[in-house]
């Protein structure tokens, strides 16, 4: 699956392309694809940030184990402790997630 997606344009009326952009990872290439591939259903699924959060959490949980974390937004920051090879912190678009795993 490619990692990009369509997106409605500020307008709401036209769809256009958005590549995933990855500002930062430590995980493996299968893991991080999967992040990107469930951020564009959650955006797609649910319009709320934290609803799509709550989406990409709940996946990760079910997928690799608890505990994972996740933030959702246009405008954040963040300092966060993860374990090694779990974390991931990448845009679709305007929207950022920050996706990571603690024990």
């Amino acid at each position: 699956m490619s990692d990009s997606a369509l997106q409605r344009d500020l307008t709401g009326s036209t769809l256009v392309e958005t590549k995933a952009i990855i500002k930062n990872v430590d995980m493996s290439e299968d893991m991080s694809q999967r992040a990107i591939e469930l951020a564009m259903q959650a955006l797609e699924a649910y319009p709320v940030e934290k609803d799509t959060a709550m989406y990409m959490k709940k996946e990760f949980d079910r997928i690799y184990g608890t505990t994972w974390h996740c933030v959702v937004g246009k405008q954040f920051g963040s300092f966060v402790t993860h374990e090694t090879k779990n974390f991931i912190y990448f845009y679709l678009g305007p929207v950022a997630f920050l996706l990571w795993k603690t024990s």
